[in-house]
């Protein structure tokens, strides 16, 4: 077994879970709702660090893939012959970028409806909660990606992202 995501990627990814969670059930719920949307800023403002002087795996040049590499992958996936990648294969990647986009975006425009410029705004009011809904749409893809990979590749990536732990590459992996 290797080491592959550090403590900060797998305490990160946990805490944003709850924290969405927390966010979402206290939408009607203002003061729990905002501490809990600068909490989840925070967080996004560390990973972004993250990326750039973290761990191997957990850098951004690792995880998002050139629009060349997910189209190939994406034509490995649908013919059952994809590698198994260590860290983030590319449909990952790409869906890590997106989500954590999306997140700074409704992040971003709940901070902004904290101004005088924008308090009460109905417009700003409806994009971050249509930006909410998006992210919300995109959990039961990434879901599905893990447990459709995990299949495929015959490993438990939910144990490999409370542990960081993944078993040791084999030929053909990608590391």
């Amino acid at each position: 077994m290797l080491q592959i995501w550090d403590l900060f990627i797998r305490l990160f990814h946990w805490s944003l879970a709850a924290l969405l969670l927390t966010a979402y059930l206290s939408a009607e719920w203002r003061p729990v709702h905002l501490w809990t949307g600068y909490a989840i800023l925070v967080l996004l403002g560390a990973r972004i660090g993250w990326g750039l002087i973290g761990s191997y795996y957990a850098r951004w040049t690792r995880i998002l893939p050139t629009p060349g590499v997910l189209f190939k992958y994406s034509r490995q996936v649908l013919a059952r012959r994809e590698p198994r990648y260590l860290g983030h294969n590319p449909a990952g990647g790409a869906m890590v970028f997106v989500m954590l986009a999306i997140l700074l975006a409704i992040s971003i425009t709940g901070l902004l409806l904290q101004t005088d410029h924008f308090w009460g705004s109905e417009l700003m009011q409806w994009v971050h909660g249509l930006l909410a809904y998006g992210a919300i749409a995109l959990l039961p893809l990434h879901i599905a990606g893990v447990i459709v990979t995990g299949r495929r590749h015959r490993e438990n990536l939910v144990w490999s992202m409370l542990t960081g732990l993944k078993r040791a590459p084999r030929p053909g992996d990608i590391t």
